[in-house]
């Protein structure tokens, strides 16, 4: 990307954490030093020492981010092999038969990138068709779809297209899947989809982007980084990390697409903005919604945000709604204040869903010494999948001293849930093997078991129709 302006820091107030600076010895030393001078390790401007949190979130923001770095590549490895083997025994149907094209050397090799090749994600809820209930008409229509395709975002580009145009009958925009340019980590790290629904009325483009993979140290990297930069203009805080990804620039920050000529490598933001004028610009009527579980939800709503930045007053009004899954905080309460603002010009949709005791939706922390501010409307389901209309979600921050025995004795639930289920419901919510490992592990860590796709798409199809209802009267739903 080749910019017309000279290069400066586009932020005067930011506290950025450097693990790559410190040892794991000198992080451990945090935690018993009485005062927290400037260091290699965290940055921020001479004076504002104030924007250093305390010294206990430093201690296990660098100590994630460390660990995480130090295993980046055998993590990674480890997960190409699980989910090559997770496909092998799909292929041969199961480890048994597996076991005797073995013994006859007839195994069947998965293929990489190939449309039947699905990630350690697609393999913990494999289902791939919408709901033939939920209908275009539906209220619950925008909500399921996103659902399903903030799903398949995790999947490669031929599986994606297989899924798009053959099982939902929907086309295929540009590649489908679109691989993004991280300025600060120098490789590509973002995913998005994006796909043209013409059943629905008016027709509506879908971009969806990609959260978290289990074998991504880089994408949780960002997860537990709370560095922040202000943008001095707005005078709001946001999550480096989740800005990083987005296609903030190292030097420039987010400068006005009229001032930059994109080349390569590609930024997820300016990219995805340009196809959708491009789109939009051939029918009056054609709306987009944005989705995303986990951080795909924190990459969709800061997507609105910088359009709001650069004044996109065309993108903006034709933005159908955003609809995030799992989704972590993004800013501080300025930012809060300028989105509400936002979305309120605009009349934009924007639902924030939360499945019962997700830890993610809770992280960072929402606190008197922090920064980080949930806003939109909270849907909130408990395991029963029965939603609520909140502001907040229940214990809104996960270390909470009255939560760890009713998660536990949920977990349980949830468990016993996954063998009950497809009984009730019927063999579209029946749970693989891995899944029930999951929830197995879920008795320690309720909260990491309770933030998988599986349930959000759960939510969106077993959720009742009323909930959707009392937000037309309450005219949180745009009309058309």
């Amino acid at each position: 990307m080749e910019c017309h302006q000279s290069h400066h820091k586009f932020s005067e107030n930011y506290m950025i954490l450097r693990p790559e600076d410190v040892s794991f010895f000198n992080i451990f030393c945090i935690l018993f030093n009485n005062g927290m001078e400037k260091r290699a390790f965290v940055d921020y401007p001479t004076g504002r020492e104030g924007n250093i949190p305390p010294k206990w979130r430093i201690f296990f923001s660098l100590f994630a981010q460390k660990l995480l770095q130090s295993v980046a590549m055998p993590m990674s490895k480890l997960g190409s092999k699980f989910e090559m083997w997770l496909n092998l025994v799909s292929c041969n149907r199961n480890i048994f038969v597996l076991l005797a094209n073995a013994l006859r050397g007839k195994v069947v090799m998965p293929v990489k990138e190939s449309e039947t090749f699905l990630s350690t994600i697609g393999y913990i809820d494999q289902r791939v068709h919408l709901d033939k209930n939920i209908k275009p008409d539906n209220c619950r229509y925008y909500s399921a779809l996103a659902a399903m395709a903030a799903k398949i975002s995790y999947e490669n580009q031929a599986f994606v297209e297989k899924v798009v145009r053959n099982h939902w009958k929907m086309e295929i925009i540009g590649r489908g899947q679109y691989n993004f340019w991280n300025d600060f980590q120098e490789k590509l790290t973002t995913q998005a989809i994006m796909f043209h629904d013409k059943s629905a009325n008016p027709d509506i483009i879908v971009v969806a982007f990609r959260g978290t993979e289990p074998f991504d140290a880089d994408a949780w990297c960002t997860d537990f980084d709370i560095s922040w930069y202000e943008l001095d203009k707005y005078m709001v805080k946001i999550h480096g990390g989740f800005m990083k990804a987005l296609g903030l620039l190292r030097n420039e920050g987010w400068p006005r697409p009229q001032e930059c000529e994109q080349d390569d490598p590609p930024l997820a933001y300016y990219t995805i903005r340009k196809k959708l004028l491009q789109i939009l610009k051939q029918n009056d009527r054609t709306k987009y919604i944005l989705a995303g579980h986990s951080l795909g939800g924190a990459l969709a709503i800061l997507f609105v945000a910088v359009l709001a930045m650069h004044e996109e007053t065309e993108l903006l009004e034709r933005l159908e709604g955003v609809y995030t899954f799992g989704q972590p905080r993004v800013g501080d309460e300025h930012f809060k204040k300028f989105m509400e603002s936002t979305l309120k010009t605009y009349n934009i949709k924007y639902l924030r869903f939360v499945y019962c005791n997700d830890v993610v939706p809770r992280m960072p922390t929402d606190d008197s010494r922090f920064l980080f501010k949930h806003f939109g409307t909270c849907i909130y389901y408990n395991s029963i999948y029965k939603g609520q209309i909140l502001v907040e979600e229940p214990h809104k921050n996960y270390l909470s001293s009255f939560a760890p025995i009713p998660r536990f004795l949920n977990a349980v639930w949830e468990l016993l849930r996954s063998f009950i289920l497809p009984y009730v419901k019927g063999p579209d919510y029946s749970e693989g093997w891995l899944l029930k490992i999951i929830r197995w592990y879920g008795l320690v860590l309720p909260g990491i078991s309770a933030h998988n796709p599986q349930d959000y798409v759960n939510l969106t199809r077993l959720g009742s129709d009323s909930l959707y209802l009392q937000l037309q009267q309450q005219h949180l739903f745009n009309k058309s």
